[in-house]
């Protein structure tokens, strides 16, 4: 056999083993096949004495002195001689020392071809033995025959190339005997059973022998790694007897612990080793393992006798167990510890403060906060957590470099520490950002006085190489126990606080408040149900029309994405757009309502548009173009009839990209909007370059554009200048009042947009709005704009003439009030009021209308609604909210 065919490869591109290798007649140079061929020779040596014995004197025993007085004796004396020489020669095969040099392959060979030849000299003695006359001699020379045949099938049955040529020797001299007929059928079909089988057996024992050389293979690599790691490595192996004495221990350690003074081998393991009671990880000791027979793992110890050097391990163990299931002992593995715990001592140290200014760290400004607030569960008190930002500090980095940067954090570090001073303990967690951890302190206004000065002290100037630089600072506050009784909660909020003090104008401070708590958590609610929204169809789109100012006709549509919630309802878009763009939601969802503006306005005429906002996140995106082209292609609309309305933020990061997607997308063929024009960036040097088709005013320029003295109509007005010299198309936005539409037609205003011409429609009812009046728009806002309202609910005191009486006022404007509370004949509308808009202060109007209990007033002289805020409340009287 030339190879293990299941060795050398996997089982699954192992070639299949030849019939030369199943019957161990190929040469092999693997160890194992050699010795497994050996054995098969060792058995069959061992046997075949017994063989030999019935083939010599059988024939003899049977025949004896019949064998000169028979002439027809010839035939069966010739064939058991001829078979005994045979089986002679097998046994020399098989015990000479001469054969024994050959290889197995080559002996069996042999063994396979004498086999042959006991197969026909036993065939013929055994048809000869039927041609004696004498019927006692002809049973004895049969039964001799049959039983030489199967002695020596039982002889060679360990080689199978030897039996299976015996096997179909004597099935061939089955012609011989009788001819091809039913008997040799029947042999034949027999000799091939047997032969299958034993070719099924060699099989399978090829199997096991390569996967024992497998296994040996890897005990060899196992043995050669195990020596080579027990060298070269920093680990080492030990094992116990049942009594928990070592009888084996890697070398070096051996060796390190004879020079101690010690020889380990045959000595118990506790008495080696103890469990580093400084270091150690479990309460349990060696010798509890030992006797409970259970696991241990990483266990840091030390000599247990007394020695010279301080030497630390680390060692694991578990029971061994024979097959019975019986403990053996114990088998391990160690490590040296000596150079990792004096490492980790200096790095303890190193590991506790920062290493650019020197205050504690964030692992030990955990470790102190986690302390104090245990020292207060015994001892009950306040504890103040503060959480400290930078403001302005990126803008240093970014300008001056990280060097000026690491100066400044230095600078900074010092202030903070001389300002808390021996009041808590300072750290620095990482870039820009500090904690102070005060024990024992929860006044808030000490607190609060603390805070302003940290604020005042990091604010004022800072000199570093030559230039002076400004930054502020915003904190947060949270107080332990009344705002969380462990360093995960606390630190939690005081973030919170931070996070609302930036939120607030930055360079303040801020205490923890339960409503930030469940702000942040509505957020991130929020976006949770944000992620899901999509997926679940809950977005749909609104269209608001845009008309011409020339002819009131309706050019076209902006989609609005709204968004009904299953459970809270309807979610204004300032409150979730907001978080979608935080989370990486924005482009999905901004390539959805693309998508599906494009698809719906595909229904409408040709010479209506639809506008799709495009937040910066999806502006920046460079594959925005191919989702666009991909948009407009699926819907078939032309592509002059999308247009992208672009905020001022996208040119805060001006570079080459912007304005290659620019040039990119009006090479698509869509029109470009900027949006909320004078709100944003506000740089009109952008104007020069960005091939906008149209500007859209923002709707604070639009509201109170029509009030006397009201500046809105210039701003409008120079807008819409600038733009037609650009070349490009006004929109104003938000015009509710049908006043508002002559005032923006008269500023030149091409386009107007807004609820003046009704609330923004699905797109089923966008193409009846079109049918309905054949593209032209109808306006229904007020006729006349008013000042904004607030909705109030307080009583107030009402003089006509001598009369007077108390009334309530439902909602006010700086030009007049809604009452109730008085039925007014229809003769008092036109006369002259005084009303108490303030605590014992009357102001003059005049009722305009009244109707059911409720009347109109216009005040005199327009009323500053902010005074009311500072007026205390009158008794019966209560605030709502603003309408």
């Amino acid at each position: 056999m030339g190879r293990l065919h299941h060795a050398a490869r996997s089982a699954d591109d192992a070639a299949p083993p030849t019939l030369r290798d199943l019957l161990a007649l190929a040469p092999t140079s693997d160890q194992i096949v050699d010795a497994a061929r050996a054995r098969t020779l060792g058995e069959t040596r061992a046997i075949w004495p017994i063989a030999v014995a019935v083939l010599v004197f059988g024939p003899i025993a049977t025949l004896g002195r019949d064998l000169f007085d028979r002439a027809n004796i010839g035939l069966v004396f010739d064939a058991g001689a001829l078979a005994a020489l045979l089986g002679l020669a097998i046994w020399g095969i098989l015990t000479l020392p001469v054969a024994k040099t050959r290889p197995p392959h080559q002996r069996i060979a042999a063994i396979a071809v004498l086999a042959i030849g006991l197969g026909v000299t036993l065939s013929l003695l055994l048809n000869g033995a039927q041609t004696l006359t004498a019927a006692p001699i002809r049973l004895a020379a049969f039964v001799s025959a049959f039983g030489g045949i199967i002695v020596v099938a039982v002889a060679l049955h360990a080689i199978r190339a030897a039996s299976i040529a015996f096997a179909v020797t004597l099935a061939a001299m089955v012609v011989v005997s009788a001819g091809l007929g039913l008997a040799f059928l029947i042999s034949a079909l027999l000799a091939a059973i047997f032969t299958a089988g034993m070719l099924r057996v060699a099989s399978r024992q090829l199997d096991e022998l390569a996967t024992q050389a497998a296994e040996r293979d890897a005990d060899r690599l196992a043995s050669r790694l195990v020596g080579e790691f027990e060298a070269h490595g920093s680990g080492w192996f030990w094992q116990t007897d049942r009594m928990g004495n070592l009888t084996y221990l890697t070398s070096k350690v051996a060796d390190e612990l004879k020079r101690m003074g010690v020889s380990p081998i045959g000595e118990r393991l506790v008495n080696i080793f103890r469990v580093d009671s400084k270091l150690a990880e479990t309460e349990r000791t060696l010798t509890f393992h030992l006797s409970s027979r259970t696991s241990f793992s990483d266990y840091s110890v030390r000599p247990a006798f007394d020695a010279a050097l301080d030497r630390w391990w680390s060692i694991s163990g578990r029971p061994i167990l024979d097959e019975l299931g019986c403990f053996q002992g114990f088998i391990g593995s160690g490590s040296d510890l000596t150079e990792k715990r004096r490492a980790e001592a200096e790095i303890t140290r190193l590991a506790l403060f920062d290493s650019l200014t020197g205050l504690a760290n964030r692992q030990r400004m955990r470790l102190s906060l986690e302390k104090t607030l245990a020292s207060h569960r015994s001892a009950p008190g306040a504890t103040s957590l503060f959480l400290l930002d930078l403001d302005r500090f990126k803008a240093v980095n970014d300008t001056l470099g990280h060097q000026v940067g690491d100066e400044l954090l230095k600078q900074v570090a010092h202030r903070l520490q001389r300002t808390v001073g021996d009041s808590g303990l300072v750290g620095r967690l990482g870039g820009d950002e500090f904690q102070v951890v005060l024990p024992r302190e929860g006044d808030r206004a000490r607190l609060a006085a603390m805070a302003q000065d940290i604020i005042a002290a990091l604010s004022e100037p800072y000199f570093i190489s030559g230039t002076t630089l400004s930054i502020g600072c915003s904190i947060g506050i949270a107080n332990a126990p009344d705002h969380g009784e462990d360093p995960e909660t606390l630190v939690r909020n005081a973030d919170l606080a931070l996070y609302a003090a930036k939120a607030d104008g930055r360079g303040i401070h801020r205490f923890y408040r339960p409503e930030l708590l469940a702000g942040a958590q509505n957020r991130k609610q929020l976006e949770d149900d944000l992620r899901q929204a999509l997926a679940s169809d809950e977005f749909h789109l609104t269209y608001q029309p845009v008309v011409s100012t020339a002819d009131e006709r309706i050019v076209g549509y902006e989609a609005l994405l709204r968004w009904d919630h299953p459970a809270r309802g309807p979610i204004s878009p300032a409150e979730f757009v907001p978080v979608a763009e935080e989370c990486g939601l924005i482009e999905q969802i901004g390539e959805w309502v693309l998508r599906t503006a494009c698809a719906e306005a595909a229904h409408w005429p040709e010479d209506v548009r639809v506008a799709v906002n495009v937040s910066p996140i999806q502006f920046a995106n460079p594959v925005l173009p191919a989702i666009v082209t991909s948009a407009v292609a699926a819907s078939g609309i032309a592509p002059h009839r999308l247009e992208l309305e672009i905020t001022e933020g996208v040119f805060l990061d001006e570079s080459a990209s912007t304005d290659f997607m620019f040039r990119t997308l009006k090479g698509i063929g869509v029109r470009l909007a900027l949006d909320d024009f004078g709100t944003g960036y506000s740089s009109l040097g952008y104007l020069k370059k960005a091939p906008f088709d149209k500007i859209k005013i923002d709707q604070t320029f639009v509201r109170g554009a029509v009030q006397p003295g009201n500046r809105n109509a210039a701003i409008i007005k120079a807008i819409v200048t600038l733009a037609e010299t650009l070349g490009m198309e006004t929109t104003a936005e938000g015009v509710e009042q049908q006043d508002e539409i002559a005032l923006i037609r008269e500023l030149g205003c091409s386009h107007i947009q807004g609820f003046v011409y009704g609330k923004p429609a699905r797109a089923g009812d966008v193409a009846e709005q079109l049918k309905a009046a054949a593209g032209r728009a109808l306006a229904i806002g007020h006729r006349t704009s008013r000042a904004p309202r607030t909705s109030i609910l307080r009583t107030a005191r009402l003089e006509i003439g001598d009369e007077a009486g108390n009334i309530r006022i439902r909602n006010i404007s700086t030009t007049g009030a809604l009452i109730d509370g008085v039925d007014f004949p229809a003769e008092a509308v036109g006369a002259d009021v005084l009303i108490e808009l303030l605590d014992n202060e009357l102001f003059a109007a005049t009722i305009r209308w009244a109707s059911d209990g409720r009347a109109g007033l216009q005040f005199a002289e327009a009323f500053d609604i902010d005074r009311l805020g500072q007026s205390a409340p009158a008794e019966n009287r209560k605030r709502t909210a603003t309408g």
